[in-house]
């Protein structure tokens, strides 16, 4: 019959040092996830009346919100182009650079046309268009 030696501080250290590198190795993997997965939105189905949309010039820009969603009304020769202004890469706010006629992610420095495709960074996928239907003076957007 054998018997069994009771643990030795050694076996006890490397117990301790091999848990703490699992919580250390988690910590350091989860924002690393976190980066590479796209940020997902859900959108509302409502439609919202866009302030002052008659006194906009083309190139200008405003901000509203659609449902829960952050949206980034641009008027352009043609009318107006309605994109969600949250990046598809981790969710920060873009914002519209009426020089260069294109989105700008403070973030990680990601670029949209505009149109709202991917032009250089990190996004996996362009900016989530939404619909705008323009009746008399007034402009109206709504999920797509």
């Amino acid at each position: 019959m054998q018997t069994q030696r009771p643990p030795t501080r050694r076996t006890f250290l490397d117990g301790i040092i091999g848990f703490c590198s699992s919580i250390a190795g988690a910590a350091m993997a989860l924002p690393a996830i976190a980066y590479l997965w796209p940020a997902a939105r859900a959108s509302g189905a409502e439609s919202v009346e866009l302030p002052g949309a008659k006194d906009m010039t083309p190139g200008q820009s405003a901000m509203i919100r659609v449902g829960s969603e952050a949206v980034v009304v641009v008027r352009d020769r043609n009318g107006f182009k309605a994109f969600s202004a949250v990046c598809t890469h981790l969710g920060c706010l873009v914002k519209w650079d009426a020089g260069g006629k294109r989105f700008l992610c403070p973030c990680h420095a990601a670029v949209f046309d505009e149109n709202g495709h991917v032009v250089s960074g990190p996004p996996p996928s362009p900016l989530v268009k939404y619909v705008t239907k323009q009746v008399g003076d007034a402009v109206f957007v709504s999920a797509a």
